[in-house]
């Protein structure tokens, strides 16, 4: 695959790649399951999307360039504590490319197969809200221990996150 500058041409591979998307193409859909992987994202299929901030998306690609922005449709955020999760729909979602940590190809037979339980949205934000409190005063303490030997530790909003 040779690629020129700008997007173009690798949107344009990608559509070709994802013909089955379109009326009046030959290959349909669960056809991607037989078919060698290239190792390149796919547009059409379910992907799960980790963001720099420590957010996940999933949702289906529709477009990818060179790099790495995305768009997203149909996606939801999904939130995880302890071995519950709860889905927070988004809607169409594009993403900056500096922002993606890792991007993956979620495979529709096994997705089902978690050991996780899946509650509603109020409850997951409610023990997000509840893990975060936790770690912010144990966070405390462990900063008036420092204090306490003589020691002191950089806020974490005044360091650079880069």
């Amino acid at each position: 695959m040779n690629y020129m500058p700008g997007t173009a041409s690798l949107i344009q591979d990608i559509d070709r790649r994802a013909c089955w998307l379109l009326p009046g193409c030959g290959e349909q859909p669960g056809a991607a399951a037989s078919r060698p992987s290239s190792g390149f994202p796919v547009a059409g299929e379910k992907h799960l999307v980790l963001l720099r901030d420590g957010r996940t998306l999933i949702g289906y690609l529709r477009s990818i360039d060179q790099f790495a922005n995305l768009v997203l449709h149909q996606t939801v955020e999904r939130i995880h504590v302890g071995k519950k999760y709860g889905d927070i729909p988004r809607g169409i979602f594009v993403v900056r490319g500096e922002n993606v940590v890792l991007l993956g190809e979620i495979d529709l037979e096994k997705e089902s197969d978690t050991p996780l339980q899946q509650v509603s949205i109020e409850e997951i934000l409610e023990e997000q809200r509840v893990e975060q409190q936790a770690k912010q005063e144990s966070e405390k303490l462990k900063v008036q221990a420092l204090k306490e030997r003589g020691l002191s530790v950089p806020r974490a909003d005044t360091l650079d996150e880069y």
